[in-house]
């Protein structure tokens, strides 16, 4: 296990009707007017927003609102935001939605405090100073963006989906009701899951040595979003296993899960070029690359796939290749059973514009620290995940 400082502010209020506080936090801050940044509406018809703006109006704040964040959220709405929130003398930023929202959030609570454009700070040109309070309500289990640092925003102009961070910016207080994610299409709910196993192998297949209990918590996180995914799609008014995965998903990406080892992340990087070049969701696009992926390295550190077989999917029968292999073809097939997509074809993608993809993700290249990546490398595992 690595040196390591662990480091979470965020004050997380889980459980059934814990939106209507959100007033109550809100003054307890010292914020006297805020921006609400939502998507395209779903808040409008599951009763989230109003009452968010009942407990708002309740503890006189006033409120400007920001709509239309997309499930890839893009750097033209962050910038209405920071121009919205500047104009408005907004003193927070209430983030009502999934990981997309938030990350949007994350970045105009920044750029409205940042003297020069707000891209500068995803190229590493720039660093966050100051940032505007950041709260959140979460209404899609997936991305943990409520308990984290950092966000992801893809710039339309330059084809670049790039992430940044700050300590700064993790939300003051965050609010979680899995009541509210009942109404959810059970695709939203399986991307949601497989964004959450995703995170958790990020960190489980970093290359760090001496992990145990690390170890243990990444898989029983992953089994308890195998086993209440496939429950919520037999019943998504099941409120314990919407609580479960909720939960789930927050701890594998709120700075637990990852401390004392490395992280990975090609598989992250490889479907963000993905999906700028096919807006497919981040859920679908990482049940695409992060199997092809992992076939790709697996031998780099066969006992740890085969020890994934083994607590995970009970495989344990044959050598620990046969059994890493095995194991692959396991959370392939989960993911093929919870109705995602499992080859790059099946989401449209034409052989020709692999190349697009792998030189989009080789910009950053090397990826990852199992095995550094590079274009080559890269253009070989989208070959895999294609058919």
């Amino acid at each position: 296990m690595l040196n390591f400082t662990l480091y979470n502010p965020t004050k997380l209020v889980f459980g059934e009707s814990t939106i209507e506080t959100i007033g109550e936090h809100l003054v307890k801050c010292g914020i006297r007017k805020v921006l609400i940044v939502y998507g395209k509406g779903s808040i409008m018809k599951n009763g989230v927003y109003d009452t968010v703006v009942q407990s708002l109006k309740k503890h006189n704040i006033e409120f400007i609102e920001l709509s239309g964040v997309k499930p890839n959220p893009v750097l033209s709405k962050v910038q209405e935001g920071i121009k919205i929130a500047k104009e408005n003398d907004v003193d927070g930023v209430l983030a009502v939605g999934g990981g997309s929202v938030i990350d949007s959030s994350k970045a105009i609570a920044a750029g409205v405090c940042y003297e020069g454009n707000v891209w500068e700070l995803f190229e590493g040109k720039g660093s966050v100073k100051k940032a505007l309070p950041l709260f959140t309500i979460l209404t899609l289990s997936a991305t943990g963006s409520e308990m984290n640092s950092g966000g992801v925003v893809t710039n339309e102009d330059e084809g670049k989906k790039w992430s940044f961070g700050s300590p700064l910016l993790y939300p003051k207080v965050s609010i979680l009701d899995p009541s509210v994610q009942r109404s959810l299409p059970s695709n939203q709910t399986a991307n949601g899951a497989i964004d959450a196993i995703s995170h958790v192998f990020e960190a489980y297949y970093g290359g760090t040595e001496s992990t145990d209990m690390l170890d243990e918590l990444s898989e029983g996180i992953i089994r308890t979003v195998i086993t209440h995914t496939r429950e919520l799609l037999k019943d998504s008014n099941n409120y314990k296993s919407r609580s479960e995965l909720a939960f789930a998903a927050t701890l594998a990406l709120n700075g637990l899960n990852g401390v004392g080892r490395k992280g990975d992340w090609a598989s992250h990087s490889i479907e963000h070029s993905l999906s700028v070049l096919n807006d497919i969701a981040h859920g679908s696009g990482l049940a695409i690359i992060m199997p092809a992926w992992m076939k790709y390295v697996y031998k780099e550190d066969v006992k740890k796939f085969a020890k994934f077989a083994s607590h995970v999917f009970t495989i344990n029968e044959g050598s620990d290749e046969e059994k890493a292999l095995k194991g692959i073809e396991a959370l392939r097939d989960f993911y093929k059973e919870i109705g995602a997509p499992i080859t790059l074809k099946e989401v449209g993608v034409k052989k020709e514009d692999l190349d697009f993809i792998a030189d989009n993700a080789a910009i950053l290249a090397p990826l990852g620290t199992l095995k550094p990546l590079y274009r080559d490398d890269i253009y070989k595992i989208l070959e895999i995940a294609f058919e």
